[in-house]
């Protein structure tokens, strides 16, 4: 089964398109981990305050959320390849400017910029990858893009705590503003027709936010993804807000250890990636629940682990589960909206999804506050079990076909 992967690996490396698109990620996933530490550091440093950690997390998600409302219809109408490049030089533009800034708020204000960037480039990424890989193949692409994502996720982080701990958070803004004009490079040599097979004419704005409203609520695989992970991200702003008061405040383990807990969980993730093929081709639906009943236990074992060592080996532990659910999650949409539709299904979802992130910043803020990180954690932990329970009842419901949702479009 190893050797099966492997070969199912070399074989997508050799699409050199793809192989495009890998290293972009793999270039601007570094510097925008590291980037990230480098911001709640900084942010942390400058105000000591849950408030103002959440405001930035805020800040980076929100404009997805108004642009997937708003402006969906742009990721199916417009070229996706231009707007990558775009999202790329404008985040480069933005990094290139952190290191002047002297106040928390200017750093919020920018990562809105970022934010912008993020909200574009993303699911452009996803929509447009169904068209460089045979379906059949699809699973397996997914999954090697997010093993190159999210080794970086276990990279950036350690690289970023341990530069930010040697010489401040500056150099690491120049790192990324340097990734992402490494990224656009490579984004425009592929050619625009093979991340896109068809640009649709627009039938005006409302009509088109109303397909994309349609598609996915007459799926119950896109209505799956909706729902449960929606939930997930209820958890996965507490966890964000709360990581570096857990391993700096209660862990005692000071800058390296925040870095650690974002290694573990960086791991964690792409081990479960490399592990998602196979468990989609047992079953998607099935392998979505079990990935995110083990994304609660090992966010619960964090909860009470002693300390950071302990810690970051159960952040591998969720991290594992959430890598994989993340693969089976992007698949289902790819699989269940055709393409002249895919971009305005993944912003519509994404937004969403990062609605319920910014709404649980907001609370996880007062909460990890008044009773501490561990209960955050716990809490947290709930919350993913029952999108876990929510998962597992609309997989077991009549219609939960994806490939039955694009052959019928």
């Amino acid at each position: 089964m190893a050797g099966a992967r492997l070969r199912s690996s070399l074989r997508l490396l050799a699409n050199a398109r793809y192989r495009l698109l890998v290293l972009a990620s793999l270039g601007s996933g570094i510097g925008n981990w590291l980037a990230l530490i480098a911001l709640q550091i900084d942010v942390y440093d400058r105000t000591h305050s849950g408030w103002w950690v959440g405001a930035l997390l805020i800040a980076n998600i929100l404009p997805a959320v108004f642009i997937g409302l708003l402006l969906g219809p742009l990721l199916d109408r417009l070229a996706r390849r231009r707007l990558m490049i775009g999202s790329d030089l404008g985040r480069l533009a933005v990094f290139a400017l952190l290191p002047f800034q002297s106040s928390a708020t200017a750093i919020v204000l920018l990562a809105v910029v970022a934010g912008v960037g993020g909200a574009f480039f993303r699911p452009a990424v996803l929509a447009g990858l169904p068209n460089l890989v045979p379906e059949r193949e699809l699973p397996a692409a997914n999954a090697l893009l997010q093993v190159v994502d999210w080794g970086t996720t276990a990279l950036g982080p350690l690289l970023g705590g341990a530069i930010v701990a040697a010489s401040g958070p500056h150099l690491a803004y120049w790192v990324n503003a340097g990734t992402f004009g490494v990224s656009a490079a490579l984004v425009s040599a592929i050619p625009a027709g093979l991340l896109q097979s068809e640009r649709p004419l627009g039938r005006g704005r409302l009509a088109d936010l109303a397909a994309g409203y349609a598609i996915v609520r007459g799926s119950r695989a896109l209505s799956c993804v909706l729902l449960a992970w929606s939930i997930v991200m209820v958890a996965s702003g507490t966890i964000n807000l709360a990581e570096v008061f857990l391993a700096r405040v209660t862990y005692h383990a000071g800058d390296l250890g925040f870095g650690l807990l974002w290694a573990g969980s960086g791991s964690g993730l792409v081990l479960g990636a490399l592990g998602s093929s196979a468990m989609i081709e047992r079953g998607l639906g099935a392998a979505y629940v079990r990935c995110l009943a083990i994304f609660a236990l090992g966010v619960g074992c964090a909860a009470a682990a002693p300390d950071v060592w302990v810690g970051s080996a159960a952040m591998a532990l969720a991290g594992f589960g959430n890598g994989g659910a993340v693969v089976a999650n992007i698949t289902l949409v790819q699989r269940a909206a055709p393409d002249r539709l895919r971009g305005r299904a993944f912003t519509l979802i994404m937004s969403a999804n990062y609605a319920a992130l910014g709404i649980a910043l907001v609370a996880a803020a007062p909460l990890t506050d008044a009773l501490g990180a561990r209960w955050a954690y716990g809490a947290a932990a709930a919350v993913v079990a029952c999108a876990a329970l929510v998962a597992a009842r609309l997989v077991a419901a009549d219609g939960f076909d994806p490939k039955l949702a694009v052959d019928e479009a």
